[in-house]
C-alpha cells in the first residue's frame, strides 16, 4: 500500500477565478486533494475514508483560470486505520492568449509545481468478510 498512487487531471474554468490576474484561491487545490484521496481510500480500503486533517500546506505558485492542473496523492505510512498521504498540485498547461488567438494556450515542461500538502486519512477498521 505504501507507494499506492493516484492521479487527476483537470482543466481550471475561468470562472474559478477570483483574484486579480485571473488566480484561483488556492482552496481550489485542496479540493482536488480532497478527490484524489478519495480515489486512493477507494483503490487501497475500498472505502471512500474520511479525511482527518492536514499536517502542512504550502503555496508555491499560482493557479490560473484556464490552467490544467494534475493533482496526486501518494500513500506514504500507514496505519491501523489511518493512511499518511503526501499530495501535490502541478501545473501542465496554461492559457496564454493573444489579441489573434485568445484561446491560444501551451503545455508546460517542465510542469510548476504549485502546491504541496501532507495529510492524513483514516478509513474503517476491515471486517472479517473483507479482510
Amino acid at each position: 500500500m505504501i507507494g499506492h498512487r493516484v492521479t487527476h487531471r483537470r482543466y481550471v474554468p475561468h470562472s474559478d477565478a477570483h483574484y486579480a490576474g485571473g488566480l484561483v484561491d488556492g482552496a481550489y487545490g485542496l479540493g482536488m486533494f480532497g478527490d484524489v484521496a478519495t480515489d486512493l481510500c477507494i483503490r487501497t480500503d475500498g472505502d471512500e475514508g474520511l479525511f482527518a486533517g492536514y499536517e502542512e500546506v504550502q503555496f508555491h505558485a499560482p493557479v490560473r483560470g484556464g490552467d490544467v492542473v494534475e493533482a496526486s496523492a501518494e500513500v506514504v505510512a500507514v496505519g491501523r486505520r489511518s493512511r499518511r498521504v503526501a499530495f501535490t498540485l502541478h501545473v501542465v498547461g496554461r492559457g496564454d492568449p493573444e489579441p489573434a488567438r485568445p484561446g491560444r494556450a501551451r503545455v508546460l515542461t517542465p510542469a510548476v509545481l504549485a502546491t504541496t500538502a501532507v495529510g492524513t486519512v483514516v478509513v474503517p477498521e476491515p471486517t472479517r468478510r473483507e479482510e
